[in-house]
């Protein structure tokens, strides 16, 4: 799928996704349509783009890749490969902490030059993504560690729908 350009955003006839972080929720829409809206959980530390600050970043995003399809909910990911491991209380209490990031992963790579992407202020190299996240997770209120959490049947439904090239916009 071919990458938008900013001229083109949003798109008129196709899949987008806008993550609010002030209402904590994304909204599916196809062109002006909304389709569907789900609870999240973003950063804790509020939005921003600088790497290391555990914010969420801003502005225009795209789906740079989708990771996961075919495995099992609740498939564990370390550096953005399956660690053959399927989330379960007695792992959690195993390993209390790990940040965990469960069964899909939507990579995310910024559109705008100098504000998210490129030098310390580019998503893709901060490995922001949308990801789910254990059961007992809050939703609806900023928790995350600057990635933009799911449960895990929400970001299956969102997986099949944002394939790579997807237009994502963040705001607040």
């Amino acid at each position: 799928m071919r990458t938008p350009s900013l001229a083109e955003l949003p798109p008129h006839d196709a899949i987008w996704l806008e993550v609010d972080l002030g209402l904590q929720r994304l909204v599916v829409w196809r062109g002006e349509e909304a389709e569907k809206e789900y609870a999240i959980s973003s950063g804790r530390a509020g939005a921003g783009q600088r790497q290391g600050s555990g914010q969420t970043p801003l502005g225009w995003h795209y789906v740079r890749a989708a990771i996961g399809d075919g495995l099992p909910p609740g498939t564990v990911f370390r550096g953005r490969r399956p660690t053959g491991e399927i989330f379960d209380q007695a792992l959690a209490s195993a390993h209390p902490e790990r940040d965990w990031i469960l069964t899909r992963i939507l990579w995310l790579c910024g559109l705008e030059r100098g504000f998210n992407r490129g030098g310390d202020r580019d998503s893709q190299r901060r490995y922001i993504y949308l990801h789910g996240t254990p059961p007992g997770e809050p939703m609806g209120t900023a928790a995350s560690h600057g990635c933009i959490r799911l449960r895990d049947a929400a970001l299956l439904e969102i997986f099949d729908l944002a394939v790579p090239g997807t237009p994502v916009w963040v705001h607040e």
